[in-house]
């Protein structure tokens, strides 16, 4: 049922696909139509950690309960959105939906990191891989639906399947502690820092900010993967499904990359990530046609796969019992990033060129590289016979 939910939620990172017709449909420019991603990608970590909140106190019916309702509403009423007030879609779509979609993204990651605690980054791959493999389900059906519906019967479409799927989904959350003593075993060896606790380590800042500075070679394409792609070399058609690739690409770094943290570490893991991405990062300057599409595969490999490695170490940094809020915490340096370093790539790219955008994330892997280097990670407990 989590797996469901986080393909639902997966319509976060595919503001790619509907920004050009949505901004055609609200005569709206497209540049103001590009922050929408950024907006809902800190409303996203905004509800993992009001949702995270949720989900420590009470149980996870509530939070996943909410995130699919907000998720299924703000869908809709981006329906309605009058092209006299476009700027209503940052909350709809960027603020409702994208704080919904953090509510389902932190329960259902917190929920299975709970009963699986031994296999705590597999499992956790598992789970946000369907995240990632979202935009291989639902951009070829979102691009057919504007062509065919327009962009209110799309998002009124997308809008009343979220609702229904996640709520029904929902239902089915339940930590383990209702079904036995698996998780307050696990718990026994290791300490359960409260978010209090957490906010007093070092190792906490190192985290949060390692993850500022690895992620922002995604976040400058993110918004731009069609028309940087056009302009690189690329058919319209091509350009199109380099976001179904980057959708595969994703799903493979979330399951492969948690996979490989629990056997060489996670922090193994993170360099690994932040090694590539820099390289990839590099190759941006001037990719172009196969090669633009090699590196964006890349990058958005390696962006998945930050997702699965960092909720893991944060499970074996400050323990799963307080996770949902913890994680939430942590996930500040994503949501920071996702709108700090967009707005300074517009900034380098007003001549029209991305050089500079690149280098600036090639950089940021380096000092993601250094950070990475102080932190102390608890090596993985091996399960017992």
């Amino acid at each position: 049922m989590g797996i469901i939910m986080q393909l639902c939620a997966g319509i976060l990172y595919m503001w790619s696909v509907f920004r050009g017709p949505v901004a055609e449909h609200l005569l709206w420019d497209p540049a103001q139509a590009s922050i929408t991603s950024s907006v809902m990608l800190a409303a996203f970590v905004l509800g993992i950690i009001i949702g995270g909140r949720m989900q420590d106190r009470y149980r996870p019916l509530p939070a996943a309960l909410s995130g699919g309702v907000l998720l299924g509403l703000g869908m809709i009423l981006s329906a309605f959105v009058p092209p006299s007030m476009p700027w209503l879609i940052y909350i709809f779509y960027g603020i409702v939906g994208g704080f919904g979609v953090g509510c389902i993204y932190t329960t259902t990651v917190s929920v299975v990191q709970k009963w699986f605690p031994d296999k705590r980054g597999f499992a956790t791959g598992m789970m946000v891989s369907a995240f990632g493999f979202s935009l291989v389900l639902f951009a070829p059906t979102t691009k057919l639906l504007l062509a065919n519906w327009g962009v209110p019967a799309t998002f009124l479409f997308f809008g009343f399947l979220f609702l229904v799927v996640c709520c029904v989904s929902a239902l089915f959350l339940s930590n383990p502690e209702t079904h036995g003593q698996q998780s307050a075993s696990a718990a026994s060896t290791q300490k359960q820092y409260t978010t209090a606790e957490m906010l007093k380590t070092k190792q906490f800042y190192l985290l949060a900010l390692s993850m500022f500075f690895l992620l922002p070679a995604y976040f400058i394409l993110n918004p731009l993967f069609i028309s940087l792609g056009v302009e690189r070399g690329l058919t319209e058609n091509a350009a199109a499904l380099g976001v179904m690739l980057t959708g595969i690409a994703s799903a493979s770094g979330r399951l492969l990359t948690s996979w490989f943290s629990d056997y060489a570490g996670r922090k193994a893991g993170i360099v690994t990530i932040a090694i590539v991405t820099f390289v990839a990062a590099l190759g941006m300057i001037s990719a172009r046609d196969s090669m633009f599409l090699v590196c964006v595969v890349t990058i958005a490999f390696c962006f998945g796969g930050s997702a699965s490695v960092y909720a893991a170490t944060a499970a074996d940094l400050f323990g799963t019992k307080h996770i949902g809020l913890n994680y939430g915490c942590v996930m500040i340096g994503f949501g920071v990033s996702a709108l700090v370093f967009p707005l300074l790539s517009n900034r380098l790219a007003a001549t029209g060129a991305y050089t500079y955008s690149f280098i600036l994330a090639a950089g940021a892997c380096v000092i993601a590289l250094i950070l990475t280097a102080f932190l102390k990670i608890p090596k993985n407990t091996k399960k017992k016979a």
